[in-house]
């Protein structure tokens, strides 16, 4: 049975360059959750939920076997970055962070990470997201160094 089969869940966290608040409007950020989560798709990437706040965006999904988390963030970063700046003059200033977190979920947890896409806005008034990327580094014990993370 010469079969290649996988379902590796991601969830994926990259913020705006230097966290700055480009998807403050909620219209504007809708759309781009939206954009993104169709570049997944059509990237053979199976999307549960793609989130966020004004500065970062949380998504959750199956990687594609044919291609690599590296690959695949590269292609939404650059697509959307393209979007947003012919979608909305305003955001000719428009740049995601070089960097990103990718961490892997299991079946049995989606629901829970997916209430937490869903519950970003209520969790950003209590804490920062730079608080909250150190703190999924640490759960995952992914070491960094912290002059390299805030590009």
């Amino acid at each position: 049975m010469p079969q290649s089969l996988a379902k590796l869940w991601v969830h994926l966290i990259f913020s705006t360059k230097d966290r700055y608040p480009f998807l403050s409007d909620k219209s504007l950020r809708t759309d781009m959750h939206a954009y993104l989560a169709t570049v997944l798709r059509n990237h053979e990437c199976e999307t549960l939920i793609v989130g966020g706040v004004e500065d970062h965006v949380h998504a959750l999904f199956a990687l594609s076997r044919n291609y690599s988390i590296a690959d695949i963030v590269k292609e939404i970063k650059r697509t959307s970055s393209r979007w947003i700046k012919e979608k909305s003059p305003t955001q000719k200033k428009f740049s995601w962070q070089h960097g990103y977190g990718a961490f892997s979920v299991s079946q049995s947890h989606l629901d829970q990470v997916t209430c937490y896409i869903e519950r970003q806005e209520e969790h950003h008034r209590r804490v920062t997201f730079q608080d909250e990327y150190r703190a999924f580094l640490k759960k995952y014990n992914v070491e960094y160094d912290e002059r390299y993370v805030w590009d």
